[in-house]
């Protein structure tokens, strides 16, 4: 397979796995179903619906401003408007290309605040570092809470523990052996996973390198309790959803996190995963249905609302330069 055969795959096959999953599942509901799905997305509380598109903005906000903490030690303070706008026009690559939102904001900061590309992405591939680890943060709280309902899951299925047990020695063992030949490698392709291993390690310790550190905590704080607390709020947009616990959002969050980054801005994946995980909760699959496609839509809305506003106005209010 030549190399633009992949490039092809790699930007069209997420899409595609996302319009097959709108499709399949509205292959799954009855008409019945459906039109239930749509009167409770037309009765929801779009009070709390743009509480959440708030609360949204405002992680997107803390992260332009996070960035300039990660950019000042290396001698560089860019507009924060600059900031904001080249975040919200590469998540909006985003939805179309996976991953080229990172190539854009990072292009878009060299050219309008002069910046070298090759900082500026080391900066953003830091930013996804410490992302990546405050999602397995969450995950781990969110198991340590499902304890019961994980141990009740496994009850039912009659899984059986050694099996488990088993699985994960021999994978320890697989990555201890993978981690000593990436650690030995001098060439091919495990010394190029090698260099990029090194490379997010070293992104990880430039956080811990720079003088605001616990700024850097607070904001990156900030940012992740906003992100829970948006998708926290569309809970009162529902009656059916409006008493679910803690873990239940959570495990639902954790759901729809992930689900964003196998399709293209979790397009047709996003609803189908908060679902499924409402449905253990006693919520309806209606109810469930409606909860997604709310909290999926909306926050796509103010994506492609602010990413289109931002392509346009990056060059007004930067015609100088």
């Amino acid at each position: 397979m030549n190399s633009r055969l992949k490039n092809i795959l790699k930007k069209t096959l997420p899409l595609l796995l996302g319009v097959f999953l709108i499709g399949y599942s509205y292959s799954i509901t009855s008409q019945e179903d459906r039109k239930n799905i749509v009167e409770a997305i037309k009765e929801a509380d779009y009070f709390w619906v743009l509480i959440s598109l708030l609360l949204g903005f405002l992680s997107h906000f803390f992260r332009a401003v996070r960035w300039n903490l990660l950019l000042k030690p290396i001698g560089y303070q860019p507009r924060l408007i600059n900031n904001i706008m080249a975040i919200f026009a590469a998540y909006l690559a985003n939805l179309g290309i996976p991953r080229s939102g990172e190539l854009l904001r990072a292009t878009t900061i060299s050219t309008y605040e002069n910046i070298p590309f090759q900082k500026g992405f080391g900066t953003i591939i830091a930013e996804r570092v410490i992302d990546v680890i405050m999602l397995l943060l969450i995950v781990l709280i969110t198991g340590i809470l499902q304890t019961e309902i994980i141990l009740d899951y496994f009850a039912a299925k009659q899984i059986n523990y050694t099996k488990i047990i088993t699985i994960g020695c021999v994978a320890l063992v697989f990555g201890s052996l993978f981690y000593y030949f990436i650690k030995k490698a001098r060439s091919g392709f495990l010394l190029k996973i090698k260099h990029i291993v090194q490379g997010l390690i070293e992104g990880v310790s430039s956080v811990f390198q720079m003088k605001n550190k616990l700024l850097f905590i607070l904001y990156t704080l900030a940012i992740w309790l906003l992100y829970i607390a948006m998708f926290w709020v569309v809970k009162f947009s529902i009656p059916e959803t409006a008493d679910l616990p803690v873990s239940a959002i959570l495990a639902a969050f954790v759901a729809g996190a992930f689900a964003m980054t196998a399709t293209n801005g979790g397009i047709g994946l996003y609803p189908i995963a908060v679902s499924n995980i409402l449905l253990i909760y006693g919520v309806s699959k209606t109810a469930g249905d409606a909860f997604g496609w709310i909290m999926w839509s909306s926050q796509t809305i103010m994506v492609v609302l602010f990413g289109a506003l931002s392509f346009l106005l990056l060059p007004i209010f930067n015609k100088n330069k």
